[in-house]
């Protein structure tokens, strides 16, 4: 798989850039670095590539809007990208996440645990098809079934209010992307409903409790920023 994979990274400081490139090389990926917004956007929309590694600060376009244009684009919003950034504010992780990006790495960062990233995301990006043309999502005993709005573990019912389902039915059908309270409440309750971001940690505690003891990790919880579900 890594030897087919594309890869551009834009990242506008060389020394980082350099060990990117070289480390992702030796694994085998093809990869086209880019230090300029623009040229690394453009590369994005002609290169096909299967990843994005995308530093937040760039000198013209910024990566928060590179992410944006290519989110928005029917013909690249599918390409999975992976902020990278120095910055380390929850409000700027938080903005990247909420425009579309798939995973962050902050700086400074080793060579494994980008891999690490690199690797899963792409993973996980085939998964993101196969999840969103079947209403049936398995894995361990553990069944999701959004036709009949019912959740089974092990062939036994587990009872869920509305909210509990559609947030747990969200979340899985998004494997490893992290959501922050307020996409949660925007995407699965709706914006028209007046509910603080808070509730949202009480209807994952109530779905963590439900789902019991051996499948309650399944949703994760990334400190600072929100929730995602690991298979």
């Amino acid at each position: 798989m890594s030897a087919k994979s594309k890869i551009i990274v834009v990242e506008d400081e060389a020394d980082i850039l350099d060990v990117i490139e070289y480390n992702l090389t030796r694994e085998g990926y093809k990869v086209l670095g880019f230090r300029d917004g623009e040229q690394g956007l453009e590369a994005i929309r002609g290169e096909e590539p299967q990843l994005v590694l995308l530093d937040l600060m760039l000198p013209g376009i910024d990566g928060i809007e590179i992410c944006k244009k290519v989110k928005e684009d029917p013909v690249t919003r599918d390409v999975p990208v992976i902020m990278i950034t120095a910055k380390t504010e929850e409000s700027d992780v938080v903005l990247g996440l909420g425009v579309g990006a798939d995973d962050y790495v902050s700086k400074p960062f080793s060579p494994k645990e980008l891999v690490a990233r690199v690797k899963a995301v792409l993973r996980r990006a085939p998964l993101k098809e196969t999840v969103a043309k079947t209403d049936r999502i398995t894995h361990d005993g553990f069944v999701i079934d959004n036709t009949r709005h019912e959740v089974t573990i092990d062939g036994e019912p587990v009872t869920m209010t509305a909210t509990e389902f559609k947030m747990l039915h969200f979340l899985a059908s998004h494997p490893g992307r992290v959501f922050s309270r307020e996409q949660l409440l925007s995407k699965v309750v709706g914006s028209d409903t007046v509910v603080i971001d808070r509730n949202v940690d009480v209807h994952i505690r109530s779905i963590r409790k439900k789902l019991g003891e051996n499948h309650r990790s399944l949703i994760d919880t990334v400190r600072g920023v929100g929730y995602r579900f690991k298979f």
